[in-house]
């Protein structure tokens, strides 16, 4: 362990190797850059990107890429030689240009209908603020993506812009407040991701996992999390070995990897980071996925990373932990001792609480996928509600500001554990909710609805947005004021007034949240395509052109994108159940019963006295179950074909969600009830219990 510090960031080209191999004035014009958003001189890129070169050399590269995050839902990158020809030889260049700007195919990539198939051309562009780093003998280089004609056709750019668009209006509010000394502010986030880890020789006989990354049909294993001894259990060796080898693939590329341990069901674990800058989380989060998928092929095991990959036992997500901080250090959503007295925090408190009331559908939307619609609300993860968590103390304190009635914080009160040996410690003012959807955990906010394949720079530039949006309205109340102190106190209570319906701090599962929720009027979306119905609602375009974020086209293209991956996703998943309907389970059965009808007729030939009711009674049962599932796989073959005749993708969306997912479900549970009564020979399958008690 004493050699971390040394691995760690070793493959990056971080701010040490920059100041190492910089010209003083090239350093000090890209620090500007990276801190304050000045513009690049083309003159510094070819600096940099010459320094860039020689240190990825010496470091075993031969090529480099340009690194993006297209509207796939995965990263992209093209592969490009550092060589240069020099007569009959070669040498090793890299420019400023080759640096600031690359050019894939832009036309293969989604855009919603802004691009045709004959318009190819796209351009990459550096984003200095996320440091280049090394992968397999290339030179990363991480990007922004946009089309020939400008659109935005990637989920970085509008995280960039937003960041910018937070700062700029937090900055703002804080110098009305007085803090002059703030230039700069940034949103940090912290990305707690859940997956599980199968052994590749079971994956490799699952069709369903390889094509769609979730089982499409098992039957539920003996024991499944029922006992919770799974949950920061010990974990196994081989899953220890797992986890060593990507601690140190990750600490090597500057990835913050601090805890790890089992989740809730068998097979599930989870790795969370500490805090990064919105956009270099967001990096790291998708180089951890990337990351975890090829470590566990060395260790012969599988990565699976679908929100929902086994029925019956808890789905993966991301807990995607927010925050605000200044460039004096300062944490904004940290209360305090007092926080009473702390008008600064109730301020930007009362701005986030009117941005997830007024946009509570944005935050659903943007952890809508055909994944997460099985988790959220299956008591594993939040309800589709959207509602804020608070907490005892910090709720109290939201209470008397509306009452107007005066408060004081309770302090950490003394936790005493009652046996002598064991130190007493102070506990927190507040418990945990694990059933909300967005927390506030002491200092930030934990918006937990994600799910845990989501690229994480959705949700955050929404909530970037939402949030600078309220501070921009903030500001206009707050900039010409005579008395400041009191317009801040009137501002928040008239906000938290306005927007507590927000704010719930109970069991978010029970019923009756689900009923009061509707009588307070907050959204409930159960699947994605209810949810993006309400995408290109006029108040949510309006938000993102009023700020900068995205045009009115790239939004529409972005709801088109969404539905038509949905609807693809969800006839690859239809499509992999009737090939295994058809091509396996149907002979598996088949060849069983005939095995049983064989035993039937070998009884009676021997004796008239042998009784065959066990056999009759389990081929009848079969026999049944299978004139069902051949019906219901027909009925799932004509749904497929209706849908692919729907030329409108809203419509085509939702009749995948409320036809062939049901009849999906329904030819399911067929198969699983006649898994459980079948030979475990003839069975084509890895059962669960073989899986998920398999590594």
């Amino acid at each position: 362990m004493s050699k971390v510090p040394e691995m760690f960031g070793s493959m990056v080209f971080n701010d040490k190797k920059m100041q190492e191999r910089l010209p003083k004035s090239t350093y000090s014009a890209l620090k500007k850059t990276i801190q304050n958003g000045e513009p690049l001189d083309l003159s510094v890129a070819n600096v940099v990107a010459n320094a860039m070169k020689d240190w990825a050399v010496e470091m075993g590269c031969t090529h480099y890429t340009h690194w993006f995050q297209p509207m796939t839902g995965v990263t992209a990158e093209k592969h490009d030689s550092f060589i240069c020809p020099d007569g009959d030889q070669v040498i090793m260049e890299f420019s400023g240009k080759e640096l600031i700007k690359g050019e894939p195919d832009a036309s293969s990539f989604p855009s919603g209908g802004i691009r045709a198939t004959f318009e190819a051309r796209g351009y990459t562009t550096w984003d200095p603020t996320s440091p280049a780093f090394i992968r397999d003998t290339t030179l990363y280089i991480p990007t922004a993506f946009c089309s020939y004609t400008g659109e935005v056709l990637d989920k970085k750019t509008p995280l960039l812009r937003s960041m910018e668009r937070l700062s700029s209006e937090a900055v703002k509010v804080l110098h009305v407040l007085g803090k002059k000394n703030v230039t700069r502010v940034t949103t940090t986030v912290g990305p707690e991701q859940e997956y599980f880890l199968i052994d590749k020789e079971m994956y490799d006989r699952r069709p369903d996992l390889i094509y769609t990354g979730r089982t499409l049909f098992g039957a539920k294993a003996p024991k499944g999390q029922e006992l919770d001894d799974h949950y920061f259990g010990s974990i196994k060796t081989r899953v220890a070995a797992y986890m060593k080898e990507l601690d140190e693939e990750l600490w090597k590329l500057g990835v913050l990897a601090k805890t790890k341990h089992n989740e809730v069901a068998p097979s599930q674990h989870e790795l969370a980071p500490i805090f990064s800058t919105a956009n270099i989380a967001t990096d790291h989060n998708e180089l951890c996925m990337e990351i975890m998928r090829k470590v566990a092929e060395r260790h012969g095991l599988v990565c699976l990373l679908h929100e929902k990959p086994f029925a019956g036992v808890n789905g993966s997500g991301k807990h995607n932990n927010w925050s605000i901080t200044t460039n004096t250090g300062e944490n904004l959503l940290d209360p305090g001792k007092h926080p009473e007295d702390n008008m600064q925090f109730q301020l930007f408190l009362a701005a986030i609480v009117k941005a997830v009331d007024e946009y509570q559908d944005l935050l659903r939307i943007t952890v809508a996928s055909a994944g997460n619609d099985h988790r959220l609300g299956a008591n594993e993860a939040p309800p589709a509600i959207i509602s804020m968590y608070l907490g005892d103390d910090l709720g109290a304190l939201v209470e008397s500001i509306i009452d107007g009635r005066e408060y004081r914080s309770h302090a950490k009160a003394k936790m005493e554990t009652g046996v002598d040996v064991l130190p007493d410690f102070r506990k927190d003012t507040s418990d945990r909710n694990r059933t909300s959807p967005f927390a506030f955990t002491g200092n930030k906010f934990e918006f937990r609805a994600l799910g845990s394949s989501l690229n994480i720079a959705c949700p955050n530039y929404m909530l970037n947005t939402m949030v600078a949006e309220e501070l921009s309205r903030f500001y206009e109340v707050l900039k010409d004021v005579p008395d400041t102190d009191a317009a801040v106190k009137d501002l928040i209570k008239k906000t938290l007034t306005a927007h507590q319906r927000i704010i719930f701090n109970g069991d978010n599962y029970t019923d009756a949240w689900i009923e009061e929720a509707a009588r307070r009027g907050l959204c409930n979306y159960q699947s994605l395509p209810e949810a993006f119905a309400h995408y290109t609602d006029r108040k949510n375009i309006d938000l993102f052109v009023r700020n900068g974020i995205v045009s009115e086209a790239e939004m529409r293209a972005r709801y088109d994108i969404e539905l038509e991956h949905y609807a693809k996703l969800l006839k690859i998943e239809a499509m992999t159940m009737l090939d295994m309907a058809k091509k396996n389970i149907v002979p598996a059965v088949m060849s069983f019963m005939k095995e049983l009808a064989e035993t039937i007729s070998l009884k009676r030939g021997v004796s008239d006295s042998l009784s065959v009711y066990a056999e009759e009674s389990l081929l009848q049962r079969l026999s049944d179950r299978m004139e069902a599932f051949v019906k219901k796989t027909a009925a799932l073959e004509e749904a497929v074909v209706q849908a692919d005749q729907c030329d409108d993708l809203p419509a085509c969306a939702m009749y995948f969600r409320e036809t062939v997912f049901e009849r999906m479900e329904e030819l399911r549970t067929v198969a699983d009830e006649m898994e459980s009564e079948t030979d475990a020979a003839v069975w084509p399958y890895p059962s669960y219990g073989e899986i998920l008690f398999g590594v």
